[in-house]
């Protein structure tokens, strides 16, 4: 917010009092002061900002728009040290860093490239959430989840050989256009005989298997649900065991595409639910409608729905051991490892169960946004798609001589350049005293709402 708040001012009085105490106490003590470019929340003020005066950044291009985020950086981004020197707050300013500046930008890069050579940064088609205004993918912190009033729409599929049909329930009847398949429970003796049969898919007269898989809650609803696995994870994740197909009926602004019949096409997605609960009514395959609580993702930046969806996006491995390291292990197992010897201690330790339960269940991070502020990707491609992952666009060139490049045009999450602080902070890739003196560090003072997003990655990247 380029703001400090009483919670911030609390949490750095803490800070204060620690580095005092032990710098008085003759422990050789450093206070790194900095701030992240805060990739999706800037952008956002920027482009508010420019709609004001009825310009997008589509208008200024990607540079000029990106000059406009510098210049307001240089007028809001003293507020929070200005804040920090009136509580007269003991850090070494000389050391203060900004995530984009070159210094720590180069560090980016590097251990971008090196993580891509030990195979620990790939790039890949996989469900992200998925912002259709903002048009990028964000992260899990990005999205808050609140109960709200909508419906359970109970839709009937009728079996493909006129014998009956299944009553499916949903809460968002726009997706069926993307079944693949329903779902029952392998021991609801409701469905068992109708398992390995197909139902014609209503509005699409596709014809669609009926699965069982143990996900199924037999109590919820009718006990039959849709599978939908390019707009839901649990889905996604029952459409790769059952090597189902996917098929996205969603534009990236949350419109429907051609793969969906030519009524729907163009339409918006609620414009859509609409459409699809009426020609149900009219066809007299809907069941029944009821009221309903359910939990809805909205992006705490723009209040939009989150809305999965299946993009090409750079991720890092989180259970995958790198190319060369002697150690064995992945990236999530080292990141547990230190906290269960005590070399990453948790004050108060009820977070270490916090901890261990993410890092136990942790998926691949996607790492990229759909954005133009932050550190571009370090990516070209050729003009067969063939990428080339370099320092530099002179070191891609020679990697693929005589081919024209394009560079890749997403940024970077901000939490992968946070994360690298305890090191590029302290002069990392050189073997600097800065180094050798302050890490590993004593102690961060920080909210428990970022542990996972922070402090975990940091503890990630560091080990």
């Amino acid at each position: 917010t380029g703001t400090l708040h009483m919670g911030h001012a609390f949490n750095q009085t803490i800070m204060d009092s620690l580095t005092r105490y032990h710098r008085m106490r003759g422990h050789n003590t450093v206070w790194v002061p900095g701030t992240d470019h805060a990739g999706i929340a800037t952008q956002i003020v920027v482009e508010r900002q420019l709609q004001d005066q009825k310009v997008s950044r589509h208008d200024l291009g990607r540079k000029n728009f990106v000059a406009k985020v510098w210049e307001w950086k240089e007028k809001s981004g003293n507020t929070i040290t200005g804040q920090m020197r009136r509580m007269g707050d003991s850090v070494d300013w000389s050391r203060e860093y900004f995530t984009m500046d070159d210094k720590l930008s180069t560090v980016v890069t590097d251990t971008f490239v090196k993580l891509y050579e030990q195979g620990l940064i790939y790039r890949g088609k996989r469900l992200v959430n998925w912002d259709p205004v903002l048009m990028s993918a964000v992260s899990d912190l990005e999205v808050e989840s609140e109960e709200e009033d909508g419906f359970l729409w109970h839709i009937a599929y009728p079996l493909a050989d006129g014998s009956g049909s299944l009553t499916v329930a949903t809460t968002r009847p726009e997706t069926m256009l993307g079944d693949v398949a329903v779902m029952v429970h392998p021991e609801d003796e409701r469905y068992t005989h109708l398992i390995g049969r197909t139902v014609t898919l209503p509005l699409c007269n596709r014809e669609i298997p009926v699965i069982a898989d143990d996900y199924v809650d037999k109590a919820f609803g009718t006990g039959v649900v849709k599978v939908t696995p390019a707009h839901d994870q649990n889905d996604y994740a029952v459409g790769q065991r059952h090597q189902l197909p996917m098929i996205g009926v969603l534009t990236l602004d949350a419109k429907i595409n051609s793969n969906a019949p030519a009524p729907y096409v163009g339409l918006d997605r609620f414009v859509a639910r609409k459409k699809v609960v009426a020609d149900l009514e009219t066809l007299g395959l809907l069941v029944e409608t009821k009221k309903h609580k359910l939990m809805v993702p909205r992006c705490a930046r723009t209040g939009q729905v989150i809305e999965p969806m299946l993009t090409d996006q750079w991720f890092m491995a989180m259970n995958t051991v790198g190319k060369g390291d002697a150690t064995g292990k992945s990236i999530a197992q080292k990141s547990i490892d230190v906290v269960q010897s005590g070399e990453v201690k948790f004050v108060p330790e009820n977070w270490v169960n916090t901890y261990n339960q993410w890092m136990n269940n942790i998926q691949d991070w996607c790492i990229s946004r759909q954005l133009w502020w932050g550190h571009q990707i370090p990516a070209w491609y050729d003009e067969d798609g063939q990428v080339y992952v370099a320092r530099s666009e002179e070191d891609a060139q020679k990697l693929a001589p005589g081919k024209t490049l394009r560079r890749d045009e997403d940024v970077l999450d901000t939490w992968y350049s946070s994360a690298l602080v305890p090191f590029s902070t302290m002069g990392w890739p050189e073997k600097t005293q800065d180094f050798d003196l302050y890490l590993p560090s004593s102690v961060l003072v920080t909210g428990y709402d970022i542990i996972f997003f922070w402090v975990a990655r940091m503890i990630m990247m560091t080990t």
